[in-house]
Parts: structure tokens; C-alpha cells; sequence
């Protein structure tokens, strides 16, 4: 039985055989090259095995601790693009660790191992192996540069994650101490059947949600576990920058929604009482990181704060989904669309900035002075990716913000989205002030900006999706609307 599971993990091992074999031509290979185009055969294996499984009847695999559905499978997706893209922009990067080359790539795909076993887990204890064996390798590659700043983000997202994983721990253990079970569906039984109404006779359910909350907002990067975004995103390498703030915030959502809406969704006081947490919460996130946002300098450190308020906005179909009390997948829909949205939309800001950076050797947002003149198609694909941060036509970010917004203020979070408005009219100013200094401002240089051809592709894809999910975004909504649609079931 259990090997014949095997095969329903071909995604994942097939990425974790190219990542062996990375490790291993790395050793007797001298063009390095070669290892990353073995990495994007990796990611492209896995996909295929992910995108053969759609469709397929849902299963438990390993007594109950993974679930194949539609649901896991379309993160999984999303991780292995994310991880693509960023294999591909990196090749403008790497000269800047030369010497470890192999294990920068092994490292990427073993922590998107890690965040695919993770959207997948159906159980505390495979949640949090997963997560531990995600965030190690991302760990590593925020110091992979190995300077002052590198170093530094390194060892405060080691420091912070480690103190959230032990937060988290502690919320698990609570919960597991409360019901008795670690499967998720157990979990949900037991809690259906409490005879008690309100969190407050149940003082141990209540601290362990509210540690669970903690340790899974440190991932996704909400307030208040925010505070090492700034300093992570200004000193990790710029493609580790945007992997962060793509894959494992997606991972992050995903392994919350199978916590929240499948092991606590109901009864419906329960998920009424995380449904108003997550609206608070996501209503503070998304203002503080606009607020600060504006005041930045320099531009990872703007992103960071701008994936801080983006987290906001994504928390709003997180409160959808508790106020609708299972009632319809909208919440849910919505903010996989919106996921899939900001990962292409995110991806695309930096490997624009990945290049523009590498030419100028800054990150200070006044040096992108006259970029348009010197990198025309460069500023557009930038200032184009932008616009859809802010929710503007013809792109992604507007289809999104509409979807996620319109559920919301059908199940009374009319409020929320009153607030997230606002904030995305705040968000307006710091995004366009980069947009008019790359436009309207005189060059300090005449000189063009090189790219290589697998960054050009990579934010030629990113761009062309931002355009497709604003203009015909049909297709990619019945996508999410099925992936929800299992997770409800």
C-alpha cells in the first residue's frame, strides 16, 4: 500500500532526485550553466507530474498524513513556477557567488520540496516537518552572499523563524492536547462535536488558535511578526528576495486555509470568532506596511513593506472565508486567485529590478533615475508590474482585488474592504513615485543595461500572465474556483 503511494509523490520526488543530481554534477562539472538548465528540467519533470494529476479523484496518502486534491495541487503549480522563474533570473545573479553555484540551485528546489509537502500536509506533525524543511534551506540562501547585510538577514530570519516555529509547536501541542489527534480531519470531528459554545469555555483551544495564528503569521509576514521582512528582503540575495515573497507566502496561505477552514472551520462560532481575528489583523498589516512603505529609500526595502501590506490584502479572503462559515468558497477562490496574481506580479517587480540593480550596482530607488531611456522595455515590464500592485487596468491586480473585495462585502466585511481601498490608494504613491523617477528624471548615464536572455524570458512570462489574468482572467478563475472547491468538499 505504501509504496504503491509512492507514485502520488512523484512531484516531489522527482525535484528532490534533481536536486541530488545538482549536488552531484556540481562536483565534476566546470560549466555551471549546465546546473541550472539540469534545475529547470527538474522543476519542469515536476510540473508535469503535478498537471497529470489534476482532476483526479482526492486521496489520503501515508495513513492520513498527505492529501493529493486539486487543492494541494494548485500550490504546488504555484510553487514550481515561482521556483522556475527564479532559476532563470538568477542566471544574471550568480557570478555573485560563483563557487556555489550547485548549491544555490539544490538549495531552491529542496526548500520548494519542502513547501509542496507542505500545501499538501493534512496532518500537524507532516505541517510542521514540512515547514521546517522548507524554511532551513531558505535559511541558508538569505546569507548566501555571504557580506555584512547578507549575514545579518540570515541570522534574523534564522533567529525569528526559530522562535515562530516554537510558538507554533507550542499551538500544536495545545490543540493535540485539547482533542487528542494530529490529523486535521480528526481534529475537525472532535471540535464539531464539543458540547461547550465559545472560545472562551475553552480556554486551551483558544490560546492554542491564537499561537497557531502567531506562528503561521510569521510566515506569511503579518502584523505584528512582520519585523523581519525589511531587513531579510534588503540583505538576502534579490532572487531569494522574491522567492520569499512569492512561494512561501503561498505556502504560508495554503497550509493555513487546511488548518483554519479544514480542522477549525466549524462549528460556525468557531470559524466566526478566526474569521474576525484575521480581519483585524489583515486590516493593521495592510496599513502599516503601506504607511512605512512610503517613507523607504531603498527599493527591496519598499517591496518588503509593500509584501507586508499585499499580505493584508490577501488576509481579507482569509476573514471571507471564517465569516462565511463554510457556507460557499468564495473566500477561498478568491484569495487563490489573488495568490496567483500577486506571484506573477511580484516575480515580475523583481527580476526587473534583479537586472536594473545589477547594472548600477544600488538599490536606492533614486539611482533607477532615467531608466526608461536607458532601458526602455526594462522600466516598461517594472512600471507595468507596479500598476497591477496597486489594482489597476488592464492588469491582474485589479481582477483580484475585485474578486477578493466582492466577497468579502458579501459576507458584512464591507468595512475591511472600505480600508484595504484606502490603503490601496496609499500604496498608489510609493509605487508611482519609482515609476516617475524612471520616467521623468535625466539619466546620470547614457549606458544601456545588459540582460541575459533567461531573465528577459522569465519577466517576458511574468509580464504576459499580469496581462492575461487582467484581460481574460476566465480561465484562471475556473482554475481557482476548482482548487477551492475541494478543499470545501
Amino acid at each position: 500500500m505504501i509504496v504503491g503511494e509512492l507514485r502520488l509523490l512523484a512531484p516531489e520526488l522527482s525535484l528532490l532526485g534533481f536536486a541530488l543530481v545538482v549536488i552531484l554534477l556540481d562536483l565534476f562539472i566546470k560549466q555551471k550553466k549546465v546546473l541550472a538548465a539540469v534545475s529547470i528540467a527538474g522543476v519542469i519533470v515536476s510540473a508535469g507530474f503535478t498537471v497529470a494529476m489534476w482532476g483526479a479523484p482526492s486521496v489520503a496518502i501515508f495513513y492520513g498524513m498527505l492529501a493529493v486534491d486539486n487543492f494541494a495541487l494548485f500550490f504546488k503549480l504555484l510553487v514550481l513556477v515561482a521556483a522556475g522563474l527564479i532559476i532563470l533570473a538568477s542566471q544574471d545573479y550568480v557570478s555573485k557567488f560563483a563557487r556555489f553555484q550547485g548549491e544555490y540551485y539544490a538549495l531552491v528546489l529542496i526548500s520548494a520540496v519542502g513547501m509542496m509537502l507542505l500545501v499538501a500536509a493534512a496532518d500537524l506533525i507532516t505541517i510542521y516537518v514540512a515547514l521546517e524543511l522548507s524554511s532551513i534551506s531558505l535559511y541558508v540562501l538569505a546569507s548566501f552572499l555571504k557580506d555584512q547585510k547578507s549575514t545579518e538577514a540570515g541570522l534574523k530570519y534564522l533567529l525569528l523563524g526559530a522562535v515562530a516555529s516554537a510558538v507554533l509547536l507550542y499551538g500544536m501541542a495545545l490543540v493535540f492536547g485539547f482533542t487528542g489527534r494530529t490529523c486535521l480531519v480528526c481534529i475537525a470531528d472532535f471540535v464539531q462535536g464539543m458540547p461547550g459554545a465559545g472560545l472562551l469555555n475553552n480556554p486551551a483551544l483558544l490560546l492554542g488558535i491564537i499561537l497557531l495564528a502567531a506562528g503561521f503569521g510569521f510566515k506569511i509576514a503579518c502584523f505584528p511578526f512582520q519585523m523581519w521582512v525589511p531587513d531579510v528582503y534588503e540583505g538576502a540575495p534579490t532572487p531569494i528576495t522574491a522567492y520569499l515573497s512569492v512561494a512561501s507566502k503561498a505556502a504560508g496561505f495554503a497550509v493555513i486555509l487546511r488548518v483554519f477552514f479544514g480542522a477549525l472551520g466549524s462549528p460556525d462560532w468557531l470559524s466566526l470568532n478566526w474569521g474576525m481575528l484575521f480581519a483585524i489583523l489583515s486590516a493593521i498589516t495592510m496599513t502599516v506596511g503601506n504607511i512605512v512603505a512610503i517613507v523607504q529609500t531603498n527599493i527591496k526595502r519598499m517591496l518588503g513593506y509593500s509584501s507586508i501590506a499585499q499580505a493584508g490584502y490577501l488576509m481579507v479572503g482569509l476573514a471571507t472565508v471564517g465569516m462565511a462559515a463554510g457556507n460557499d468558497a468564495l473566500g477561498q477562490s478568491g484569495l487563490l486567485f489573488f495568490l496567483m496574481s500577486y506571484a506573477v506580479t511580484n516575480l515580475g517587480v523583481f527580476i526587473a529590478v534583479i537586472a536594473i540593480s545589477n547594472k548600477i550596482d544600488s538599490d536606492v530607488i533614486d539611482d533607477y533615475t532615467g531608466m526608461g531611456k536607458r532601458a526602455p522595455l526594462m522600466a516598461l515590464a517594472l512600471s507595468f508590474c507596479l500598476i497591477s500592485l496597486i489594482g489597476l487596468p488592464p492588469t491582474a491586480g485589479l481582477i483580484a482585488k475585485i474578486y477578493i473585495f466582492s466577497g468579502a462585502v458579501q459576507h458584512g466585511l464591507l468595512w475591511l474592504v472600505i480600508v484595504a481601498v484606502i490603503n490601496s490608494c496609499v500604496s498608489a504613491f510609493y509605487y508611482l513615485r519609482v515609476v516617475k523617477v524612471m520616467w521623468l528624471g535625466a539619466p546620470a548615464s547614457e549606458e544601456k543595461v545588459p540582460s541575459s536572455w533567461a531573465l528577459r524570458t522569465a519577466l517576458l512570462l511574468c509580464c504576459l500572465f499580469v496581462l492575461l489574468l487582467g484581460v481574460v482572467p476566465g480561465g484562471f478563475v475556473g482554475i481557482a474556483e476548482a482548487a477551492a472547491r475541494i478543499l470545501g468538499s
